[in-house]
């Protein structure tokens, strides 16, 4: 993983939470939580939680008898995530490494991660750590974006910014769409030892209540703006103005109706 600007720190978690939760997250979030199956009483490990977008769905979704433990590596998304949930839930919030998890051996039932599998510096160590951690006959399920191409508003995000900065644009949106290859996310499952292991290209509208919305998220709700900052703190509202611009002229001003599509992939332990 590039050591650039990977960090949701400052307001980050807020914008990506309120403009970016609603238009990439929460329908990818419904259908992994449809995906779940966790007996009563068992429990789940959230790998990759962010600000706790899947961790609600799937809270609301399972048996409260079930025990969900949601991790992130970003201490500042678990304490964002943590205001939205009431004490009484049964939520664990740790910050813990994806490939070096703080669990016993054969300890959940279920392990999940939504877009957080690109991130990882060593993806088969990671996928290895779930395995790792879950019981015989245990269910993983981890999304991931499809090509940057198959997502509207991250391509138009991406072509804006490089418009900015040719000589050495922010990398960051080059992150997230890194890892979408069938043989590559089936050799990593095959190899950590999963099986009945599937693969499927999940499309879903990309709305949003407007293209100033859109923008902000996309500039705002990720590490690209520690980047930009980086570089020229002054481009920032420039490059959010011509984003807005671009959106609004290709998909629409408000609402915003664009396309986007991730890749699921599930396996037995």
């Amino acid at each position: 993983m590039p050591a650039e600007n990977v960090a949701f720190v400052g307001s980050i978690p807020e914008n990506y939470d309120r403009y970016l939760g609603p238009m990439l997250f929460e329908p990818y979030a419904k259908d992994l939580a449809e995906r779940v199956n966790v007996p009563d009483g068992g429990s789940l490990l959230e790998v990759a939680c962010g600000t706790g977008i899947v961790t609600r769905r799937l809270r609301d979704r399972l048996s409260p008898s079930v025990r969900i433990v949601a991790t992130d590596l970003n201490e500042a998304m678990i304490n964002y995530a943590r205001q939205k949930f009431r004490a009484d839930e049964n939520i664990e919030w740790k910050p813990a490494d994806a490939l070096d998890l703080p669990f016993g051996d054969e300890s959940f039932d279920a392990v999940v991660c939504q877009f957080g599998l690109m991130f990882f510096p060593d993806k088969q160590r990671g996928v290895s750590e779930a395995y790792r951690v879950l019981k015989p006959d245990g269910q993983f399920i981890v999304s991931v974006w499809d090509a940057i191409e198959r997502v509207d508003l991250a391509k138009a995000t991406e072509t804006v910014i490089k418009q900015f900065f040719p000589e050495n644009p922010p990398d960051f949106y080059d992150i997230p769409f890194s890892f979408h290859e069938e043989d590559r996310l089936r050799l990593v499952l095959t190899t950590a030892g999963f099986r009945e292991i599937t693969i499927e290209a999940v499309p879903f509208p990309c709305v949003s209540a407007s293209a100033r919305d859109a923008a902000h998220g996309l500039i705002h709700g990720n590490p690209v703006i520690s980047a930009i900052n980086e570089r020229d703190p002054a481009k920032a509202p420039e490059i959010e103005a011509a984003l807005a611009e671009k959106i609004a002229a290709q998909f629409g001003a408000a609402p915003v109706n664009a396309h986007m599509q991730a890749i699921v992939c599930t396996g037995v332990r």
